[in-house]
């Protein structure tokens, strides 16, 4: 069986902190022998910066970690994940949604789902006349997949193979008609970083356990695309003091602070998780 291939994929949105080590360190480990990958998930303009990223290479590095080059960054393909969104709409599996924020809140009754309150359907029952009268006013919209066509599409049932508990089955209904094309951001995170695994030759996906519910519609979204399926393995993740996990919002350690405080990176990588 050939080496695995894994990568770690943050989003350049604020400095790297002990959280993001940790899924590096686990990623880079996990695939030992074998190819460990770079990318930056900066679909999200309105938060991404370019010294972000920077900073993310000059951290991981530091840190002791060697990836492979190049480093694949996701706003340089926005054509592919544009391309990927024509062919599902080409064949009935998205239609665009005008809805607002604040109307689909009002909407709250609806079932939730892994994301919070399923979309109750709203634009999916237009007509194509009032979708076309719509767009061609300019109105802002989302693209969403139609769930019930897309599971017609594919077999079932879906499943994926989790390290250390096997096959689980898959349930992509419980997301509903999901968001795969922002009125702000040209696609999803979960249609990019599935076609990115795909195009990267990633067979095993390494992430934290709060992202394990995505893998259901990830599973869907390949086989409706003809990409191959990855391996996973979920860990657990960092928790600070307070018992929450650790993260940017909420000021957690970053690696520059840790560095600046004199600490060395053997030290950084036994405080996240990875004693040497």
């Amino acid at each position: 069986m050939p080496p695995a291939t894994t990568r770690f994929a943050p989003s350049p949105t604020g400095l790297l902190h002990l959280g993001h080590a940790h899924a590096a360190l686990f990623a880079a480990r996990a695939v030992a022998g074998g190819r460990f990958l770079l990318r930056l998930e900066d679909i999200d303009a309105s938060r991404c910066r370019p010294a972000f990223a920077a900073a993310v290479l000059e951290d991981l590095a530091w840190l002791g970690l060697r990836w492979e080059q190049p480093v694949r960054v996701q706003s340089e393909h926005f054509a592919e994940y544009a391309a990927v969104l024509a062919g599902l709409a080409a064949r009935g599996l998205l239609y665009p949604c005008f809805c607002t924020r604040a109307e689909i809140a009002a909407s709250a009754s609806a079932p939730h789902g892994p994301e919070g309150a399923l979309y109750p359907g709203t634009c999916r029952g237009l007509s194509l006349a009032a979708r076309e009268e719509k767009m061609a006013a300019g109105l802002p919209h989302a693209l969403r997949l139609d769930m019930a066509a897309a599971l017609r599409a594919v077999p079932q049932p879906l499943w994926f193979e989790e390290m250390g508990e096997g096959r689980l089955r898959c349930d992509p209904a419980a997301f509903g008609d999901v968001v795969l094309a922002r009125k702000d951001t040209p696609a999803s995170y979960h249609l990019c970083v599935c076609h990115d695994d795909s195009v990267q030759g990633v067979t095993l996906v390494t992430r934290g356990e709060d992202l394990k519910p995505a893998t259901q519609l990830h599973r869907l979204l390949q086989e409706l695309c003809g990409w191959p399926q990855p391996a996973y393995a979920h860990h657990g993740l960092l928790l600070g003091a307070d018992g929450k996990r650790l993260a940017k919002r909420d000021q957690a350690p970053t690696l520059r602070a840790l560095r600046e405080a004199g600490r060395t990176p053997a030290e950084v990588r036994a405080l996240a998780g990875f004693p040497d």
